[in-house]
């Protein structure tokens, strides 16, 4: 199918829409024309530049999948300044044909990923791959053989567990433009460390049927056996327990690491049934000392690993902010629930809008030490995913309030998937 649009320099462009297979074979045979929608990610396939070409004649390559297996090679006598490899999903590349040399030069190259590439975007599924946000706090104690509940303690959106005995999970300080990784402190006794993530259903469902690619930085000063496993949960983000799971296997592999943090990569085939969501697990055996670390962790839609790729710190504060968030963490009463009470029993309510709206219905808790007048919390009603309703009740006659005076008291807000 051909239409004829007018481009940016007033020419007629002619946009021929092609539906592209592994192994295709494509010469353009004129100037302007644009290839769009390969049938899935490629991973093999071949353009080819027109034989004839005049000075000023443009070439548009677009796509609205992966092109990673694509290659783009110039006609008999021409040659191509600098191609672009690994081409992602929605990507436009321009070529600009200059006689004098005979070249094919790259003028304007718009994708959402590319190997080598920066700048900040959504391609990881992962949210706090990198590390950086910790709401719970910097270091925590897992206890073996705990929930997977409980080992949401350190960074936002990655729980640990282990077997055997304690080990301690901190977010501790990178290198170079590295700022934090994960990092695991062994013990006596350990039997097996995990680490794993939760994908929501609706940051995955598009997975399904897709090579992914899994990525990240690994490091252990003990072990050289890193497991990874991808599943898939059996009902919309229900993955079940540790020791009940609900959740199928989708496939599994190992790294081989070394006390050097290194980056690895694995590529996973999605099936197609797999639009329930979507977890990665890390697990070594026996930490019984030295340290395991873990950062830049990534899983991308592609069948090739592209450079890991941030996002803005606040796009990913908000992000954890869905699954868990504080409010009131200074002392500086930033949380009050007062009242002049006439008399002894009296009550009030008050509404706690959530900065995020929660993935689950959450569970509120109070935590540190709250400063009061004649009064007390006497209910915390759980009203959506979106708000919470507080009931505060007087002891007493007159000055009633219930504030976060002191550092460290604040209400905690938690929809993780458990």
């Amino acid at each position: 199918m051909t239409l004829q649009v007018s481009g940016t320099s007033g020419l007629l462009q002619n946009y021929d829409y092609q539906v592209l297979t592994n192994g295709f074979s494509y010469t353009f045979t004129s100037s302007n024309v644009l290839m769009a929608n390969p049938a899935g990610a490629l991973t093999s396939g071949t353009i080819t530049m027109p034989a004839t070409a005049d000075n000023g004649m443009t070439i548009t390559i677009s796509t609205t999948q992966n092109l990673s297996g694509l290659t783009i090679n110039a006609n008999t006598g021409q040659s191509i300044s600098s191609p672009p490899t690994s081409l992602s999903a929605q990507c436009s590349v321009v070529f600009i044909y200059r006689s004098t040399s005979s070249t094919w030069f790259v003028y304007n190259l718009t994708q959402t990923s590319q190997s080598g590439g920066s700048g900040f975007d959504y391609k990881n599924r992962f949210i706090n791959g990198n590390m950086q946000i910790a709401q719970r706090g910097t270091s925590a104690t897992i206890t073996a053989a705990s929930t997977i509940a409980a080992g949401y303690s350190t960074v936002d959106q990655w729980y640990v567990y282990c077997t055997g005995a304690n080990v301690t999970a901190a977010q501790v300080a990178g290198s170079g433009a590295i700022k934090n990784n994960l990092q695991i402190t062994g013990a006596a006794s350990v039997t097996a460390v995990g680490i794993g993530q939760r994908i929501e259903q609706l940051n995955s469902y598009d997975l399904a049927g897709t090579t992914c690619t899994l990525s990240a930085n690994i490091s252990n000063s003990l072990l050289t056996t890193v497991t990874w496993t991808a599943y898939y949960a059996n009902s919309a983000n229900a993955f079940g327990t540790l020791a009940s799971p609900t959740r199928t296997q989708i496939s599994t592999g190992t790294f081989t690491v070394t006390s050097t943090l290194t980056n690895y990569n694995a590529q996973i085939s999605v099936p197609a049934g797999a639009t329930t969501g979507i977890e990665i697990v890390f697990t070594v055996g026996a930490q019984t000392s030295g340290t395991w670390v873990v950062g830049n962790v990534q899983l991308e839609q592609s069948s090739t690993k592209s450079d890991f790729s941030p996002r803005p710190f606040g796009t990913e504060f908000n992000l954890c902010q869905r699954y868990y968030e504080v409010i009131g963490v200074d002392a500086n009463y930033s949380v009050i629930f007062g009242y002049a009470a006439a008399a002894s029993g009296e009550a009030t309510y008050y509404l706690i809008p959530y900065k995020v709206t929660k993935l689950i219905m959450p569970t509120i808790t109070f935590a540190g030490t709250w400063n009061t007048s004649n009064t007390a919390v006497s209910a915390i009603n759980v009203i959506g995913l979106d708000t919470a309703n507080i009931n505060v009740q007087s002891s007493a006659a007159g000055s009633v309030y219930y504030s976060n005076g002191n550092a460290g008291a604040q209400i905690q807000i938690s929809g993780v998937i458990p």
